[in-house]
């Protein structure tokens, strides 16, 4: 008779999955297929996943095993894999929260790619915070846009951190934060996602890689995703994935984007029409609040890139 488990999926490297039962591992390839809501994902089960295996026989690997079930999920980043593609890409399943390592600079994040990830985390029911890094090399002129960018995020909602994982410095309240569930850990290439991890889990031993000075420009370190537990919180645990170039939002109905802004979707119930695009509709609250500043004209132009996705073979570019 064929011996099943349940376990959680720790590691994704193409078609091999580890997942982890308790206190063994197994080495599983997917058995069947599966579907995430109609959607075609390059990934279909995600390090995160709850899952049932089959204990297999496998004279080249240990402790071998098929995925036959994903269990439901309660929540998880998803984005589209690439330009023109058709296909989603899943970050990770499951998850407390999300956080988002940006640079103002070595390198830049635009604010679109950061409106992008915290946009789809709202959707997905993932709590997302913004993790400044590198605020050892900053300038001046770095550091007031720091600044700038933190008070449009706090005034959102958003809790926000600076640190210099590099340096070692402002780990303390981010710890707090993170120290029990699951945390995903995302952002470009290049912004320090590896050395974070390393600092607070020493014996990680992630590959670390200086940015392209030419092009001001992250490399890839990281080449598939993985779940560690804090090394000093046995509940607590990081997924690392690889660092992204853009963020391409998916399945957005045009009259939902607005509900996935929190300023947005607040002042919208003020709105002279129930069904207003916040575009060109008279006694608009959401233009009278970007007139007057009280909603941020980055986190609006963001807004109307999301809502005119739909009108576009592509759902994002390089630049997002």
């Amino acid at each position: 008779m064929p011996e099943y488990k349940t376990g959680v999926v720790v590691t994704t490297t193409g078609s091999f999955y580890t997942v982890k039962v308790e206190k063994e591992t197994f080495v599983c390839k997917v058995k069947g297929s599966f579907k995430l809501k109609g959607i075609r994902t390059t990934n279909p089960v995600a390090v995160g996943d709850i899952v049932s295996i089959e204990v297999g026989e496998d004279n080249n690997v240990q402790n071998a095993g098929w995925i036959t079930k994903i269990h439901p999920r309660s929540n998880y980043i998803i984005r589209r894999s690439s330009n023109l593609s058709k296909q989603a890409h899943i970050l990770a399943a499951n998850i407390d929260r999300a956080l988002l390592l940006v640079t103002v600079n070595y390198p830049v994040t635009s604010t679109t790619f950061i409106d992008r990830f915290l946009s789809t985390a709202e959707a997905y029911n993932v709590e997302a915070a913004i993790v400044f890094n590198k605020t050892d090399i900053y300038d001046a002129s770095d550091m007031e846009e720091m600044q700038k960018l933190r008070k449009i995020y706090e005034g959102v909602g958003y809790r926000c951190f600076e640190i210099s994982a590099l340096a070692n410095k402002g780990f303390e309240a981010l710890m707090d934060y993170i120290r029990h569930g699951v945390t995903l850990v995302s952002g470009h290439s290049g912004v320090g996602k590896s050395t974070f991890i390393n600092g607070i889990i020493p014996d990680a031993g992630l590959k670390t890689a200086a940015i392209s000075e030419a092009h001001n420009t992250g490399m890839h370190t990281t080449t598939f995703s993985t779940m560690l537990p804090l090394s000093d919180a046995e509940e607590g645990y990081i997924i690392d994935t690889p660092g992204i170039k853009g963020f391409g939002t998916l399945e957005f109905e045009k009259e939902q984007v607005g509900h996935f802004f929190p300023e947005i979707f607040r002042l919208s119930k003020e709105c002279r029409f129930n069904n207003c695009t916040h575009i060109h509709e008279p006694g608009c609250s959401v233009l009278r609040a970007v007139e007057d500043g009280t909603i941020a004209s980055s986190r609006y132009r963001s807004y109307l890139s999301i809502f005119r996705d739909g009108d576009e073979d592509s759902k994002y570019r390089s630049a997002y």
